[in-house]
């Protein structure tokens, strides 16, 4: 993944926020909409684009592109650059490859020692009992 190239590919929007903040809320654009044509972009391979379309399927709208918002900040500067962080979080966190589990084997000694614990008990247990006449 080439984030240079991936930052050039997006498209920044601001926009007016919702909410209180009295009259420099009517009047400034500090929110951020940040949006990615994943379909379109040319710095990810197509195996990296199926993965991501995949896992990102929630928050994808149907041609494909992923919009973000950001409105923490009263900056719109530091709004964009909030959003570009967790727009790149979420890209490293789709595009990595689960580690495949490997199955590991039960030692013998650790099966001969838990059988001859069961066999001990057992004795522990029979010895406690009434004496058969």
């Amino acid at each position: 993944m080439e984030t240079e190239k991936i930052i050039s590919e997006l498209q920044y929007k601001a926009v007016r926020s919702s909410g209180a903040g009295g009259q420099n809320v009517n009047k400034v654009s500090s929110k951020v909409v940040l949006s990615f044509d994943l379909k379109n972009s040319q710095a990810l391979t197509e195996e990296e684009k199926l993965r991501l379309e995949v896992k990102l399927s929630s928050r994808l709208t149907s041609d494909l592109v992923l919009i973000l918002n950001c409105d923490e900040d009263r900056s719109q500067l530091k709004n964009k650059s909030i959003v570009t962080k967790r727009f790149l979080d979420i890209i490293a966190t789709g595009l990595l490859i689960p580690k495949i589990r490997k199955a590991t084997k039960i030692p013998k000694s650790a099966i001969r020692k838990r059988i001859k614990n069961k066999k001990n008990i057992s004795e522990i247990k029979k010895s406690r009992r009434k004496p058969d006449h």
